[in-house]
């Protein structure tokens, strides 16, 4: 059935205009102003913004770390994403353990199969480049369309990858026209760090802030943008959080260098003193990189505003408080390491940016949506409101107030770390490819009706996105 949206105020990147919106098969067929609404269902926007579907670069679910697994799902999580607003994930698809990257990529279809309620894209991650795996990743990218390798520049025991593996990377991405996405912290002073602290007997939650300072942050920044820069290939640097990142990323760019940055909800918004607050509580804001000191904020705040930052990832990583947090009681440096963001990362943009006028509408869009989308080889399929596009749209009431809680939230864990917020701006409905997901703030999605979407490759990310 066709469906119009009659009354909305469409916003994207570039523009905000009255329109109405026709959707048929699944795609949006027609803009314009009292477009025939004959054979449609109707759709009343009157007062709502009507936006892209958020797409968020940067979610693991079902993820095994710290010798447990996430607890949001393929299920949980894209339920919840949807009810904030994101209509595509692009999610870390692990190769640790795994001796084919193939085997892993199967692994994360599994996961996927009949749970996500919207459409979803992967990231591969790169640990360790063998002759094996040097000669399956071109074939691997392109068969199963995708179009970015992540590389941890941290976590020793789990997924660190060397210096030369890293620079490898980068030579076959360049060579393939992919994106690599680099996880910048200095993983083995870390790790000197923390093992400094223990013997020191420091077992608190701050203790997981003070030993990842920002500068080992910004050192691997800038060791990252010089490999990449060496190799000629594009660089996307994960969840920045601090001004010596920023300003690495910043004097890159100046340089002509092709360097991408995201920053996440948090990094904006909470700050370091979180870690420190009475009992175990601290151990809720434990994830890596840690939150910093306040007055980073104002830093990310402008470069996002600049363009030297291009987008906002959820790294959506959640554990609950009971159980999970608590593996690490008697020692920092156990506490499963992320937090439940997926939900949330939208109103909280919205909310602190647009609504307090640090971001304009137009920016707000091009930050959840459109730069992710041009970046990940998923431009004009998604990302935009134009005709030929998928219909992936939120109906978003830009003047209701909520309160941000875990009795209310849809993630599956027991702690929400904006308990007692109020934000202002929810989405109202949500739809991916022309079908409900959210109608009227209640899930009527379909488990499984969300499709994996294949990327084409770019020559670079500056082509696509000629910022």
């Amino acid at each position: 059935m066709k469906k119009i949206i009659k009354g909305g105020r469409v916003a994207t990147a570039a523009d905000v205009f009255e329109a109405d919106i026709l959707i048929e098969n699944g795609k949006i067929v027609q803009i314009g102003k009292n477009l025939s609404d004959i054979g449609a269902e109707v759709i009343d926007a009157t007062g709502k913004y009507v936006m892209p579907g958020g797409i968020d670069p940067h979610t693991h679910l079902d993820m095994p770390f710290n010798h447990t697994v996430t607890d949001d799902d393929w299920k949980s999580g894209t339920i919840a994403a949807a009810f904030g607003g994101t209509t595509t994930i692009l999610d870390f698809c692990l190769t640790a353990g795994e001796d084919k990257l193939s085997a892993a990529v199967e692994k994360w279809h599994d996961k996927a199969k009949g749970k996500s309620a919207i459409d979803y894209g992967f990231h591969l991650m790169i640990g360790d480049l063998t002759t094996e795996t040097e000669a399956e990743l071109p074939q691997i990218l392109e068969q199963e369309g995708i179009t970015s390798v992540k590389v941890f520049m941290a976590y020793a025991k789990e997924f660190q990858a060397s210096d030369r593996t890293l620079f490898k990377a980068f030579k076959m991405a360049k060579n393939l026209g992919a994106v690599v996405m680099v996880h910048c912290e200095n993983g083995s002073v870390i790790d000197e760090l923390v093992e400094e602290a223990r013997r020191a007997g420091h077992k608190e939650p701050i203790y997981h802030a003070l030993t990842r300072p920002a500068e080992l942050e910004g050192e691997a920044t800038k060791r990252a943008i010089e490999l990449a820069h060496i190799a000629g290939a594009t660089l996307y640097v994960v969840h920045v959080t601090c001004k010596e990142a920023v300003d690495e990323i910043i004097a890159a760019r100046e340089k002509g260098y092709d360097v991408y940055g995201e920053t996440c909800p948090p990094y904006l918004t909470l700050d370091q003193s979180a870690l420190a607050q009475p009992g175990f509580e601290g151990a809720k804001y434990v994830w890596s990189p840690p939150l910093r000191p306040k007055y980073h904020q104002d830093h990310l705040w402008n470069a996002l505003k600049a363009k030297q930052l291009q987008t906002i990832g959820s790294d959506q990583c959640s554990f609950s408080f009971k159980g999970k947090k608590q593996l690490g009681i008697n020692d920092f440096s156990k506490i499963p390491n992320g937090g439940p963001f997926i939900e949330d990362r939208f109103s909280i943009l919205y909310s602190e940016g647009v609504a307090k006028g640090k971001i304009s509408i137009n920016e707000f869009v091009d930050m959840i949506s459109t730069s992710a989308a041009k970046i990940f080889g998923l431009f004009p399929q998604k990302g935009t409101i134009a005709i030929g596009s998928d219909a992936d749209i939120v109906i978003f009431d830009p003047e209701i107030k909520r309160e941000i809680s875990a009795k209310t939230h849809h993630m599956n864990v027991d702690y929400n770390p904006y308990e007692g917020w109020e934000v202002t701006g929810e989405p109202i409905s949500v739809l991916v490819r022309g079908e409900y997901v959210i109608k009227n703030k209640e899930f009527v999605g379909v488990l499984g009706s969300g499709q994996y979407i294949k990327r084409a490759l770019k020559t670079t990310a500056a082509e696509a996105l000629n910022i």
